[in-house]
């Protein structure tokens, strides 16, 4: 594939994501533009993948529901199984469950099947956006619980707070909106500058051409 990022800050594809335009009961922004963009989603695995060096792990855990999107590409590009940790009450198996407050104040649970893993086994979290950490602290008490060992957190951007803040000092932490960039500044406000110039066509699929500018 033709190299299309230019430098690390620049991450072409995080302009793709969309604005929320249904209302404050909805994220902010809408990543999954990104995804059907066949140039942007194998440029975004390939970064993850990059920062990903020298993480150790067995298997990636995604959280529902769009964390089964980046976590089962992570997997398939690495090799790797994919285990998914879902809103309760979707497994037909034994599970086992946490309750956590999402980003909109509300309180759900997580489940994972149970057993999902031997112990000692090195589980990769993803989630595609880690705001206020409700869900990815979740995942991380689902794996330890049955003795398995939080490798590392993956994801396309992990906004800056309290909660994210100690994410980073006890794990490794890839995320394709780097820390210190322009896109986190952004994100932190929560207001793209790409906003502005937004284009919904710009998302479309592509076959065998690039939607990079």
């Amino acid at each position: 594939m033709t190299d299309l990022k230019g430098p690390r800050d620049d991450r072409w594809y995080l302009s793709l994501m969309s604005p929320n335009t249904k209302g404050p009961q909805f994220a902010w922004l809408d990543p999954t533009s990104i995804y059907i963009n066949a140039a942007a989603f194998e440029d975004l695995l390939d970064d993850l993948i990059a920062d990903l060096q020298g993480v150790s792990f067995d298997v990636v855990g995604g959280c529902d529901a769009m964390g089964f999107v980046l976590g089962a590409g992570l997997a398939a590009r690495t090799g790797r199984g994919f285990l998914p940790i879902r809103k309760a009450g979707k497994l037909c198996v034994d599970t086992d469950h946490v309750s956590f407050t999402n980003y909109s104040g509300r309180t759900q649970d997580m489940e994972m099947r149970q057993p999902a893993f031997a112990p000692g086994t090195r589980v990769l979290l993803a989630d595609q956006w880690i705001q206020t950490g409700g869900t990815m602290e979740a995942a991380i008490a689902l794996v330890q619980r049955q003795k398995g060992i939080v490798a590392g957190l993956v994801t396309i951007a992990m906004e800056t707070c309290a909660a994210t803040d100690a994410f980073a000092a006890r794990f490794p932490v890839a995320a394709a909106v780097v820390p210190g960039s322009r896109w986190q500044r952004d994100c932190d406000a929560q207001n793209l500058s790409s906003f502005v110039t937004y284009e919904p066509s710009r998302t479309f699929p592509t076959a065998g051409r690039s939607a990079a500018p």
